[in-house]
């Protein structure tokens, strides 16, 4: 089963696809900044012969509304869990990479009862004033200049320099990804994932909790992930060699098997 579709979620239209089994365990994929529901085809696929799935994309991202700034990602968390309750999904296991990993900590947090495990991928959970003048720049290209000129700047970052050329195809979808954003919903979500401060409350997390980090990730450095993992008691941590910063993409196979091994050992 796959069906890809709309739903007004917290006062987003949201597009979305499930596919997977009709009963069972539900797992909820949410993407990176500047890229959409497409990033996780490799995870959805593999992970709908086991499970119910469910990927979708974030505000001012993909075939989603853009609604006016400002967001937070307060505001993000709760389009999830509108959408869940929306689509009768009582729990599930939350996958989120980058910006998605920032809304599944805040999902975490404010929505614990909704999560069955969490998995973190390439992100942070802390940036600081010290960057505040780097995602302000970014967000003023995309309003200013549009999204064209964020391209290269974003697979650069998103892949290594041998994943990038040995992948032409694939840097034409991944280059796609980026153009097809809106520039309003890019530069809106910029400012919201550059104040995330979760470091502190991270140990209140009591779910299963999965991080992995592309070793080569340049983006969100390992010492992100090193720390998130220090905070949540009992999680796993997994570095994926040769892998910048959308691991889930430059080392799919060996993502997604890290992913279903840990999900095979969530109780259910």
């Amino acid at each position: 089963m796959k069906t890809a579709k709309q739903i007004s979620a917290n006062g987003v239209t949201v597009n979305y696809e499930i596919g997977g089994l009709d009963s069972g365990p539900w797992v909820v994929f949410s993407h990176s900044l500047g890229c959409s529901k497409a990033m996780w085809q490799p995870q959805f696929d593999a992970l709908a012969k086991s499970y119910r799935v469910l990927r979708y994309d974030i505000r001012g991202h993909g075939a989603s509304s853009t609604p006016p700034a400002p967001y937070s990602l307060d505001m993000m968390a709760q389009d999830v869990k509108a959408l869940c309750d929306a689509l009768n999904i009582e729990k599930c296991h939350f996958v989120g990479l980058s910006m998605g990993g920032m809304i599944g900590q805040t999902v975490a947090l404010n929505h614990p009862e909704l999560l069955l495990s969490l998995t973190l991928a390439d992100t942070s959970s802390h940036y600081g004033p010290d960057l505040m003048p780097f995602w302000e720049a970014r967000s003023q290209t995309a309003l200013m200049q549009g999204m064209t000129p964020l391209v290269a700047p974003s697979l650069e970052r998103w892949f290594t320099a041998p994943f990038r050329a040995a992948h032409p195809v694939l840097m034409q979808e991944a280059m796609q990804w980026v153009l097809d954003t809106p520039s309003q919903g890019y530069a809106a979500c910029c400012m919201a994932i550059a104040v995330i401060d979760t470091t502190a409350r991270l140990k209140e997390i009591k779910v299963p909790a999965q991080v992995i980090v592309g070793k080569d990730d340049l983006a969100t450095p390992p010492a992100m992930s090193e720390l998130i993992h220090a905070r949540i008691a009992g999680s796993k941590l997994l570095v994926l060699e040769s892998a910048a910063h959308i691991s889930s993409v430059e080392q799919a196979r060996k993502f997604t098997d890290a992913l279903q091994g840990f999900l095979a050992g969530v109780p259910a």
